[in-house]
């Protein structure tokens, strides 16, 4: 019997991910994107450090050899400190639905990446399964709109998205930057511990952002930073689903699948943002998006059969 411990891990991720933008987008805009990457990755540090003693009696990933710590720390420079500091930046922008719905481009970058680097190909019916759930969100992305054309005043349907021109190239930078990140950390992991793993890509993003925080002089705000109580409680459950639960199964979903196809599955947390968006935010949802949700959806179900 085939298992799916890949795909699996993928989905988790997809809801790690959901609640992790929603947290990161609340405090981002309180205390500042480059604040929220530094303390977040900071706190993941110390929740792998705990967590990898009591399951595999280390403090630090000692154990894991020079291949896997460079790739591994490469990797976390791509991920966290270009895609996860141009996706923060894009919080305070666009809004973390937006935003996100910028990162259904990663499993693109993935799919190139991974043939690129590492030669993996994805099968037939796993490329019909991406173009099925990419299609899906891309219906929950674009509306259609009604608008007059400038010569004739007539109206006439078109599809547009009226966001922040810097909000959507730094969301393809995200995009960019998550999926080549995940292929180096496929790359580099290779069959060695995920959370183990994410806790060299963690170190390698939390040591880059300190460098760039006093070459920037941006420690001098961290004291204003503690004391927003709301940004810490939103930080906190942030740090908990993203860098420590979120990033470590996604891991391990490239571990044990295609990386385009565990970045196809992540890509559903755009979708996943809706009901949240409507019962927090109160925003409406359009017969559109729910009907790109069912075709999203019925894109991963073709990944397990």
């Amino acid at each position: 019997m085939t298992t799916h411990l890949g795909e699996l891990a993928a989905l988790l991720t997809t809801v790690f991910w959901t609640i992790t933008a929603l947290s990161f987008e609340t405090a981002s805009k309180r205390i500042g994107s480059m604040h929220v990457n530094l303390l977040r990755l900071g706190l993941a540090t110390v929740f792998l450090s705990v967590f990898s003693y009591f399951h595999r009696g280390l403090f630090l990933p000692t154990d894991a050899d020079l291949h896997t710590w460079v790739w591994l720390a490469v990797s976390g420079i791509v991920g966290f400190i270009i895609g996860d500091y141009c996706l923060f930046k894009a919080f305070t922008i666009t809004g973390a639905r937006v935003a996100m719905l910028m990162m259904t481009l990663a499993p693109v970058f993935a799919a190139l990446a991974a043939w690129a680097i590492i030669g993996e190909i994805m099968a037939p019916t796993s490329i019909l399964a991406m173009i099925i759930t990419l299609s899906g969100i891309a219906l929950v992305i674009f509306t259609r709109t009604d608008g007059k054309s400038p010569k004739l005043g007539a109206k006439n349907k078109t599809f547009k998205m009226s966001y922040p021109l810097k909000g959507i190239i730094l969301g393809v930078i995200a995009a960019a930057g998550q999926g080549v990140g995940l292929v180096l950390s496929k790359y580099g992991m290779r069959d060695y511990d995920p959370f183990s793993a994410s806790h060299i890509r963690v170190i390698s993003g939390f040591v880059g952002f300190a460098f760039l925080f006093f070459v920037l002089r941006k420690y001098k705000e961290l004291p204003a930073s503690f004391r927003d109580a709301k940004a810490m409680k939103w930080l906190l459950v942030g740090s908990i689903f993203g860098p420590f639960l979120g990033v470590s199964f996604s891991l391990m979903a490239v571990q044990h699948t295609a990386a385009g196809i565990a970045q196809t599955i992540m890509s559903l947390t755009p979708v996943l943002i809706i009901p949240p968006a409507v019962l927090i935010n109160k925003e409406k949802v359009t017969g559109r998006e729910i009907l790109g949700a069912i075709i999203a959806v019925s894109g991963v179900v073709l990944f397990f059969v």
